[in-house]
């Protein structure tokens, strides 16, 4: 996420090497990683493709175990749905973080969801037609409102890209 793809690569290959036998590694993680290398190469296909090892246990717990992915592969799945354009499936993975706070604790996902949630929703405002665009759009708002009310007891600085960005997309949608 931090834009450089040729040290991801190789920490990646180096974790997959590492730890074979590690089931969160190499369901959770490794997918996670490569979907979001996917997503930087503006691949959004590839990164559900690759996102799909994770689908069957991305909500269990491994008992004795800090099982600690923050659902980082959902939010990257519902990125990847967003670059693809669809709006409704993107709205379904951020709500399955919101929905699973007991697995996110405090990690950043939280938050960001509620900011994808609301890019999702306005996305489908615009792809829809009559009461199903309204009500996206009424969706988005109050998932915008909501991640800049969260927001304000954060970090001061007024100039971060993804706070100046969350802020410009809620004054369009208005």
């Amino acid at each position: 996420m931090a834009g450089d793809t040729a040290q991801a690569e190789s920490l990646a290959q180096d974790l997959g090497k590492r730890f074979p036998l590690d089931t969160q590694m190499q369901s959770l993680w490794l997918p996670a990683i490569q979907a979001q290398l996917a997503l930087d190469r503006k691949n959004p296909a590839v990164a559900l493709s690759t996102l799909q090892a994770a689908s069957p246990i991305e909500l269990g717990n491994i008992p004795f175990v800090i099982n600690m992915s923050c659902l980082y592969h959902v939010y990257v799945r519902g990125e990847a749905y967003l670059a693809a354009g669809q709006g409704s499936a993107a709205a379904a993975e951020f709500q399955k973080i919101l929905d699973h706070s007991g697995i996110v604790w405090n990690c950043w996902t939280g938050a960001l969801a509620h900011l994808g949630a609301a890019r999702a929703n306005a996305l489908q405002s615009r792809t829809s037609q009559g009461a199903d665009a309204d009500a996206a759009r009424v969706r988005a708002l109050a998932a915008y409102k909501y991640f800049l009310t969260l927001w304000k007891d954060a970090d001061p600085d007024p100039d971060i890209p993804i706070l100046r960005e969350a802020k410009t997309e809620y004054a369009k949608l208005q």
